[in-house]
């Protein structure tokens, strides 16, 4: 019995660390970017999965596969790169350079987008840039939070509050 539990043990340990490095080459092979606070770079013969910057800025040379986002960063796509998702810029913003093309949608919000005109599009573009469009995304959605939490507060203070039962005193 001592002799199968063993190999129960060992074949589940192996399971596992085949398991780990089958999920780790998948990874690797995808090539996705994540940073914050340190820019991304994509050059020229570079492919990418996708590419997701907070609090930073990306610039394509290359080609991704998939989407480009920043978060309070630029996108700046040139020298024929090329986006095979959708490029979303949110308090920040975008330029495409020369012959660049993104296959989805382009959004900026907070920012501006320079489009050179040789640049192709085949999604929507959406621009809501200055103070204005950060206002609605950021300070408006605050707003209503406040609201709602005030509206409990008081909610739940009314409930709570004791009542006073008046009653006629005779003289």
């Amino acid at each position: 019995m001592k002799y199968s539990a063993r190999r129960l043990r060992i074949l589940l340990v192996g399971s596992f660390f085949l398991l780990t490095l089958s999920t780790a080459s998948v990874a690797s092979a995808n090539h996705d970017r994540t940073q914050v606070g340190s820019n991304i770079s994509i050059g020229p013969n570079e492919e990418s999965g996708e590419a997701t910057c907070f609090g930073c800025s990306i610039r394509v040379r290359g080609h991704v596969m998939g989407d480009v986002t920043t978060f309070g960063g630029s996108i700046v796509i040139e020298d024929g790169g090329q986006v095979d998702g959708d490029a979303t810029a949110f308090a920040g913003s975008m330029r495409l350079n020369g012959p660049v093309s993104v296959s989805g949608d382009v959004a900026v919000f907070g920012g501006q987008l320079r489009r050179d005109s040789a640049a192709s599009i085949g999604g929507d573009t959406t621009n809501m840039g200055g103070p204005s469009a950060m206002i609605l995304i950021v300070v408006l959605p605050l707003f209503f939070l406040g609201a709602m939490a005030a509206l409990v507060i008081w909610i739940i203070r009314r409930l709570l509050r004791t009542s006073v039962r008046v009653t006629a005193q005779q003289f």
